[in-house]
């Protein structure tokens, strides 16, 4: 088992995000800070639409051609040394290098993300043959065996088959592979979970963790599950409208939220036992466009403890410990 530790691996500060629809500029990213430390996991929770994905996104600039980084910075700290990885061309020889092999990510649908038409040994095989000096025999064999430790059974006659005669599990742990092959010292997980079945999830995060265990990756993984995030993370940012809103450990945030959206989030999970005749409590409203946002904090519409003052920007209070909150109430409903 290898250690968490507190070396800082990528830190991402005041990035911006935009998209171009139209005439219009809409900004996805706004301002989104946070740290990712060697061993530990960060889970990004949210609603859908709150600019999880375009933040991951830019991480690796795997964003569309109406997208793009507007300001700030995301740094990747590798053997004594800080790269830039915001300030490369989307396409340059160092940022694919570092692609797929240093950070790689996995994507939210695998039946989008893998080829029909190439066998899956091929479309894993690819990166590594890729990233090292290697044969392909050396690479089906490691493919292989990526594949018997994810636990799909006869991994060396499955690298032939095609996508579609893989199950929704078992797609997904092919996409795992994929990300893995090459031992990548960051892993961005986008909705990993997303349509599968509650058993296959649980096997899917179980071997998750035991990656992180053997190999000492980081994680960043993306949800909108409090649960999974409670028990696959260390920290935790709360994004609400391209912004982080609330920021610290998984111990910080979940046992004392001092935002009113990260403690709506944590009401509406449902708990065991929870009585039929309760219903769970719901956000009300609906997040704003992003490209007609309100005035000061873009929650106050939704929010319970607004008041006059949240018409204005929200300061982010630092709350002890890594623990930070951007509201004007952060001391109110705690």
């Amino acid at each position: 088992m290898v250690a968490k530790t507190d070396e800082l691996l990528l830190k991402v500060d005041e990035l911006h995000t935009e998209f171009t629809v139209g005439k219009r500029r809409v900004q996805a990213v706004n301002g989104v800070s946070f740290e990712v430390r060697r061993g530990r996991t960060l889970g990004i929770v949210g609603e859908s639409g709150c600019g999880k994905s375009a933040t991951a996104h830019s991480i690796l600039q795997l964003l569309p051609k109406h997208g793009g980084i507007a300001g700030g910075s995301v740094t990747y700290y590798k053997d004594g040394k800080d790269i830039a990885l915001s300030a490369l061309p989307r396409n340059s020889s160092q940022l694919r290098a570092i692609r797929g092999k240093e950070i790689s990510m996995i994507f939210q649908d695998p039946m989008a993300s893998l080829n029909p038409v190439y066998t899956i040994g091929n479309q894993i095989c690819e990166n590594v043959l890729q990233h090292e000096a290697i044969g392909r025999k050396a690479a089906r064999a490691r493919a292989a065996d990526m594949l018997t430790q994810l636990g799909i059974p006869l991994a060396a006659s499955r690298l032939d088959d095609y996508p579609h005669q893989f199950s929704g599990g078992m797609k997904q742990r092919a996409m795992i592979a994929m990300a893995m092959i090459c031992n990548p010292q960051l892993l961005i997980a986008d909705e990993p979970t997303t349509a599968l079945d509650v058993t296959i999830q649980a096997q899917i995060l179980e071997l998750m963790k035991k990656v992180q265990q053997d190999f000492g990756t980081s994680i960043i993984l993306i949800t909108h599950n409090m649960g999974i995030v409670s028990d696959m993370a260390d920290d935790i940012a709360v994004m609400y409208m391209g912004k982080v809103v609330e920021y610290g450990t998984v111990r910080e945030v979940l046992k004392t939220p001092r935002h009113p959206y990260t403690r709506a989030l944590l009401k509406s999970v449902p708990l065991p036992g929870l009585n039929k005749s309760e219903r769970l409590a719901t956000i009300p409203g609906s997040t704003p466009d992003p490209s007609e946002m309100p005035p000061g904090c873009p929650f106050a519409p939704r929010c319970g403890l607004a008041s006059d003052v949240c018409r204005e920007e929200p300061p982010e209070v630092e709350l002890g410990g890594h623990h930070r909150a951007r509201c004007w109430h952060t001391g109110e409903g705690a």
